[in-house]
């Protein structure tokens, strides 16, 4: 049902986008062309006037998911390709201003100093890196027009792109140095410590029932702090998730089900035109053939399985039993399975070990280099097999010489102690199935090893088991079920009933889902569900409406609860915010008109408070014992002048009076140079910051959410 249902959506929308194209088509035919060329279509955003085409956007991105080998989201892709098409557009724009070109040889002098091209062995002679081979190779391929230079064009290209940021950040930091009086300033600032008496009346000695803030005060506040409120547009939804999971029944069924294996059953049979016998797993011995006949749902293991390996809730049972002992059906993470024991062994669980590879034409561990056949490195294994069974102390030399495992070759071979599923498959059963002191060739996918099998530990009994495994999901039954449950509930909302009282009555949970931007892919709560963004950006949406929706796992209800656009925050959205700053300002304003007096005493009797007193304070850690973190008022205590009462000082938590009683100058330094070089460092790191005011100043029009289809 749930596949059916995509098919109707997807189908009306593409009986629709077909049916305008005719309908434009029959009208003019030249307006098909229009239609989809017009240049605002054509666009996913601009930059400074510059336009940024769909085509140079949708190549970006192409070439961007194969650099990540498909590794991020189509969401992820498109944002990052986005602010590398800003960045770019950016710095181009401001190096034209500055009159600097990142030419050609530029780019030439950045290709040649790459190391992954200066490594490349295509491009060297005797090992050393040639500029000529580099560019008679870069000369055919562009003649030939190959997908290797489409590539090669993507890098030089983000390589005149890191070219252009590194020349503009250099030609900024340039400017961005600090003299020894900035050094001093700095040192004395940090490190002046400040004495004073003061008298603190906090905002919460004012009750909030004397202050009101009134809608028109919070959008004012808004409108006034407008670089601190700008935000993209987003959309609220809460939902409803319908879970498809297996009843008891479901359970039961399946167990049952698989019950059904462990003996032998008759069962007709077309081809022989009677009933036949099909063994079960307690008398089979073919046991890949009974998985895929009987269509398990768990592939079979034939490694040696350990105590601390097979399902803990039959571990005991199993490590009690013997050979040709079946067990089940038993529940293990998700599934309903039934193992039988065919091989009980007792093994060491580490083993130390050296080899020699010689690896073979296409064996792994091959390189350029290697020349021999399969059969002739067999031969050269066997043969190296035989000199170190007789002399086993050329074991460690033979492998500094012959082994093209370099890692090992240089201990002489010595992998060390490893454990039973560390090692390929061949490697490991000759090295846990045999004893101390053998040596053998083993083939793998790397080549032939010759090994020496060192040394074993834990002795202990290990097991290999057949099991038959069928995941636990829900029937069909259930999910039509599930289903109608979903149905039902989308109609009731279609037929007005609120969407909240609807939650209670059915005895369900809602969830919301606020601030989800066009470009989202996540949904809190339900993971990657881009149709339910779309759906919530469509232009015709409207709060109130409502879908249902085919998820992962079952199905969704939600209904779109708040609409934000592209702009200033809506009161309603930034009240809580906004709110409390508001109130602390007037908090201010009527405490600051209780603290009337010439002195702290007087100014702290008609507040009702005490003169309290601050001592070594300084801007490195701005604490006033007894009131917290207070830089300004710390800051202007800094500033102030001695013996001097200054009043109605607004800080962060309350209002303050004060006068400063001494302050403690830093012992004076040779020279400031470690603090101007401090500075300026400082000022050098900041590039992004750099970028982040470019970029605010610059006139950008983002559209690529068009490009998905929402306007």
């Amino acid at each position: 049902m749930a596949i059916l249902s995509k098919i109707r959506e997807r189908s009306l929308f593409l009986i629709l986008v077909i049916g305008l194209a005719l309908f434009a088509f029959v009208l003019d035919p030249s307006s098909l062309s229009d239609f989809f060329n017009a240049s605002k279509v054509n666009e996913v955003g601009e930059v400074n006037g510059e336009a940024i085409t769909r085509q140079e956007f949708a190549e970006a991105l192409e070439n961007y998911k194969a650099q990540t080998g498909n590794r991020v989201s189509e969401m992820q892709a498109a944002k990052a390709v986005w602010n590398n098409l800003l960045r770019q557009k950016i710095y181009e724009n401001q190096l034209t201003e500055a009159g600097i070109t990142v030419g050609e040889a530029d780019i030439m002098n950045a290709l040649y100093e790459a190391p992954s091209v200066q490594g490349d062995p295509r491009f060297q002679t005797s090992g050393i890196f040639d500029k000529d081979k580099l560019k008679e190779h870069l000369a055919t391929i562009k003649a030939d027009r190959t997908a290797e230079w489409s590539a090669w064009q993507n890098y030089m290209a983000s390589l005149k792109n890191n070219l252009q940021k590194t020349a503009y950040d250099n030609l900024v930091a340039a400017g961005l140095g600090a003299s020894l009086k900035e050094g001093e300033a700095q040192y004395l600032t940090e490190n002046t410590k400040v004495n004073s008496k003061f008298v603190y009346v906090p905002f919460s000695s004012v009750s909030d029932s004397l202050v009101t803030v009134g809608k028109s005060e919070v959008e004012g506040y808004i409108n006034n702090h407008s670089d601190e409120f700008e935000v993209e547009a987003s959309r609220d939804i809460k939902y409803v998730k319908f879970d498809i999971v297996p009843t008891e029944a479901d359970e039961e069924a399946i167990k049952t089900e698989v019950a059904k294996l462990l003996n032998d059953r008759e069962e007709y049979n077309a081809v022989a035109k009677g009933n036949i016998t099909v063994k079960g797993l307690k008398s089979t011995t073919d046991y890949k053939t009974f998985l895929d006949e009987n269509k398990s749902d768990v592939s079979l293991n034939e490694n040696l399985q350990f105590k601390v390996q097979v399902p803990q809730t039959i571990a005991e049972d199993i490590f009690n039993g013997e050979e040709g002992d079946v067990f089940g059906p038993y529940k293990d993470n998700g599934f309903f399975k039934i193992s039988k024991i065919t091989e009980i062994a007792r093994v060491p669980d580490s083993v130390k070990a050296s080899h020699i590879l010689i690896p073979f034409i296409g064996s792994r561990s091959a390189d350029a280099e290697i020349t021999q056949t399969e059969e002739q490195a067999k031969k050269t294994a066997d043969s190296l097999l035989a000199v170190v069974k007789n002399s086993p102390s050329k074991f460690a030399d033979l492998a500094k010489e012959l082994s093209s495992d370099k890692g090992s070759a240089e201990k002489g071979g010595d992998l060390g102690w490893f454990t039973y599923n560390r090692m390929v498959p061949e490697f490991r059963d000759f090295s846990f199935e045999n004893n101390k002191g053998d040596m053998g060739v083993v083939k793998s996918v790397f080549g032939f090893h010759i090994i020496n099998i060192e040394d074993q530990k834990n002795f202990q009994n290990a097991v290999k088991l057949a099991t038959f495994g069928r995941k636990i999901e829900a029937s069909e039954a259930t999910e039509n079920a599930i289903f109608q449950d979903a149905e039902t509930f989308a109609l009731e909302v279609s037929k007005g009933t609120n969407f909240d009282e609807l939650v209670k009555e059915k005895n369900v949970s809602s969830l919301p889902a606020v601030g989800l931007k066009a470009l989202d892919e996540n949904v809190p709560g339900l993971g990657n569900e881009r149709q339910i963004i779309t759906w919530a950006f469509d232009k015709d949406a409207e709060v109130g409406d409502y879908k249902r929706f085919d998820v992962n796992g079952g199905y969704v209800v939600a209904t779109l609860t708040g609409k934000t656009e592209k702009g200033l925050m809506p009161v309603d959205k930034a009240v809580a915010t906004v709110r409390p700053i508001l109130v602390n300002e007037k908090k201010a304003e009527i405490i600051k008109n209780k603290l009337n007096g010439s002195t702290l005493d007087e100014i702290a009797k008609a507040t009702n408070q005490t003169v309290r007193t601050a001592e070594g304070v300084n801007l490195q850690s701005p604490t006033i014992t007894g009131v917290g973190f207070e830089p300004k008022v710390v800051g202007a205590m800094l500033n102030a002048k001695e013996n001097e009462v200054f009043n109605k000082v607004v800080g962060d938590r309350g209002v303050f009076a004060f006068m400063v009683t001494g302050k403690e100058l830093p012992t004076e330094l040779p020279n400031y140079d470690s603090y101007r070089k401090r500075i300026a460092n400082q000022r050098k790191n900041q590039s992004f910051k750099m970028y982040e005011a470019i970029k605010k100043a610059s006139n950008i029009e983002d559209n690529m959410s068009s490009f998905y289809g929402i306007q």
